[in-house]
């Protein structure tokens, strides 16, 4: 990767428009690392009126003539033409450096002055990089615009700015709420899965509590939190980004911006994972959903990650009325009991199914969190229901799927003590304080309801109820474990 200063200008139409719409399409072979300000700048040597210049670092892999030739497709794609390089124009891109040597300007198409010579590009430029060493001075961008005189370069305003705040003022009804935010906020965010880096379209909600002297809180701020956290994390080197590292960047900025005692934040991102057909053998994407919580406050952070993924059960009840009758129907028409009961048990009993969606949340300690994989947890819930279902499907397998699930019945209630028991055993090196929850909803096929279940706990509180066969009747909940509320007190 090259790091490469550029500068950008223009002095036709919505100048600044045109300058943000290049930096748009430059986003598709660069990544922008920082923009300075505006900054007016009277026309030197070329005709029109003023011009509107900034400067910005950028990451790019392109060699520096393909980098070249990138950034005038830009400029013919906004709409310059170059019948005449002094005359006005919508655009004007320039290589200021390119790592740590200086522009060989004689290399392009059209010679540029030195960049000391050159102060629209190097006060802007100044604000981003001061401290970038400019190889054939031996002096840093900083001191080079220091050194310059008057230059009748104005900074602009980047937007109207207001000293209204109605947010800070007191309600008219002094109340405290619990929760205050904003939610489905969708954002795309770069995340590791399966040891790959993937793009994802995440939904947020990102809330605060307020208190009882403050009128709201700022809800343009979560959106500046989420984009700063978002830019932060990902631009990390030492360790692929995590939404759980995200989610706790985001309510930690939260805390501190909004001035609240705690803050929340939740991530729902869709994923595929690379599937193959049980029995035609055909590849397949199967879609699943990560979720990232976390809470902050004056004691620090915790959160959980999980997912959510899709299965079938058949119902167990059922089938077991339906293979009584069964045996009854055999042994009246001639069968013994004995041959009625082994024909039932070589074939798969006729009962009802249904579509199901279980999810699964753990939280742990911090040393243990890197092993929590959403390729594990999607196996985990998959396999505790009667069986994985697939979007894509040849006869063969759809004759496996329901041969598998009418011999595997579940009940609601299976699916969720399956989720737990295979976490503790997959995780069997957590400690006992780490939290998992785990639901399960049927959308059934003859009732007009579905069937739901829930459990949640500490692995401790699941182990001792294993080990002891004794209820543990109050286990610790996602509030409680993430802080939102204190624990109970058990008298």
């Amino acid at each position: 990767m090259h790091t490469v200063l550029i500068g950008v200008g223009s002095n036709l139409g919505d100048r600044q428009g045109t300058i943000l719409q290049a930096l748009q399409k430059l986003r598709s072979f660069a990544r922008v690392d920082a923009v300075s300000s505006y900054y007016e700048t009277p026309p030197i040597g070329v005709a029109g009126p003023a011009f509107l210049n900034i400067a910005a670092a950028v990451q790019t892999a392109l060699e520096p003539e393909a980098l070249e030739l990138a950034l005038r497709g830009v400029e013919t794609s906004i709409g310059r033409q170059r019948m005449h390089e002094l005359g006005a124009r919508p655009i004007d891109i320039d290589i200021l450096y390119i790592d740590d040597v200086v522009r060989d300007f004689g290399r392009f198409e059209v010679p540029h002055p030195y960049i000391a010579e050159r102060p629209f590009n190097l006060i802007p430029l100044a604000e981003i990089a001061p401290d970038h060493l400019d190889p054939r001075s031996g002096r840093t961008v900083g001191d080079l615009a220091a050194a310059l005189g008057a230059t009748g370069i104005e900074k602009k305003a980047r937007a109207m700015h207001f000293f209204a705040n109605r947010q800070e003022e007191e309600p008219d009804v002094r109340l405290s709420l619990n929760r205050v935010g904003v939610s489905s906020v969708k954002h795309i965010i770069r995340l590791n899965i399966d040891g790959e880096e993937r793009l994802f379209n995440g939904d947020f909600t990102m809330v605060a509590d307020l208190s009882p002297d403050k009128a709201g809180v700022h809800m343009s701020r979560f959106s500046e939190l989420l984009e700063a956290a978002t830019l932060d994390v990902l631009a990390r080197k030492d360790q692929p980004a995590r939404m759980e590292d995200l989610v706790e960047r985001i309510a930690r900025e939260i805390v501190s911006s909004q001035g609240a005692l705690r803050a929340d934040v939740r991530l729902r991102a869709d994923f595929g994972l690379e599937r193959w057909t049980p029995v035609s053998g055909k590849r397949t994407q199967e879609t699943y959903a990560l979720v990232a919580i976390a809470h902050a406050d004056a004691q620090g952070t915790r959160r959980v990650v999980g997912v959510e993924a899709e299965g079938m059960t058949a119902c167990p009840c059922a089938q077991l009325m339906v293979r009584e009758h069964s045996m009854r129907e055999l042994i009246a028409v001639g069968f013994s009991a004995a041959d009625a009961k082994r024909a039932l048990d070589a074939l798969p009993v006729a009962t009802h199914n249904q579509r199901g969606r279980g999810t699964i949340l753990i939280g742990t300690a911090a040393a243990k969190q890197h092993e929590l994989r959403a390729e594990d947890l999607v196996e985990i819930v998959e396999n505790s229901m009667s069986s994985e279902t697939y979007d894509l499907l040849k006869r063969p397998d759809e004759f496996y799927i329901v041969n598998k699930a009418h011999h595997n019945p579940k009940f609601v209630e299976d699916v969720v003590r399956g989720i737990l028991a295979r976490a503790l055993d997959v995780y069997g090196d957590f400690p006992d304080e780490t939290f998992i929850s785990s639901t399960q909803i049927n959308f059934e096929s003859i009732h007009k309801h579905d069937a739901f279940a829930e459990a949640f706990g500490l692995f401790g509180e699941f182990r001792a109820e294993l080990r002891d066969g004794v209820h543990v009747a109050r286990k610790t909940d996602l509030a409680t474990w993430l802080g939102t509320r204190p624990s109970p007190v058990v008298a």
